[in-house]
């Protein structure tokens, strides 16, 4: 399976070498491609924030790519929520995520490699809604929602077996 990463916008190239590296020996293959840039429409200046969905509708599908997804270090929302760390389309082909609020950085803490942890797991969330999985109960899975960024740093970047074991049954090979 070949994963896509685009950058949206000018994103820490540590951070897009960490995905596409750790990416890779989970699906097989994951490329960078050249930086696109946010749909203007997207911004709301009332909130000072990228609505995600809209982002999300505006990325072009690329050729040979299973799942694209975008990463931006733009705030972003999703309809009434205050934030969204990320969005995808369940059983589709895209996905998004915003480094802004993984960083360590706003919460008044060292980096260290946080951001790069904290993207990873949350690639991994989007890339399974794309492959179908919805949210698990199981608090350590990656699939797990989070609702602020200590659910995040308490969770694993991987999928738990049921979710693991799903995503098998639909074809998809993952190697954790």
């Amino acid at each position: 399976m070949r994963i896509c990463i685009k950058p949206l916008g000018i994103v820490d190239v540590t951070v897009l070498d960490f995905l596409q590296s750790n990416l890779a020996k989970v699906f097989g293959e994951c490329d960078v491609l050249h930086m696109g840039k946010i749909p203007p429409e997207a911004y709301n200046p009332m909130r000072g924030q990228y609505n995600s969905t809209t982002i999300l509708e505006n990325l072009e599908p690329a050729e040979g790519c299973h799942v694209l997804l975008g990463v931006t270090e733009e705030d972003i929302y999703a309809g009434k929520l205050n934030f969204v760390f990320g969005e995808a389309e369940l059983n589709g082909s895209r996905a998004i995520i915003s480094l802004s609020r993984l960083n360590p950085n706003i919460y008044g803490m060292k980096n260290g490699d946080s951001l790069k942890i904290r993207a990873l797991k949350e690639a991994m969330h989007e890339i399974g809604h794309v492959l179908g999985l919805a949210h698990c109960s199981n608090p350590r899975c990656v699939m797990h929602f989070s609702n602020s960024i200590f659910d995040t740093d308490a969770k694993d970047w991987k999928y738990c077996d049921v979710c693991r074991e799903r995503l098998e049954s639909r074809g998809v090979k993952v190697r954790l």
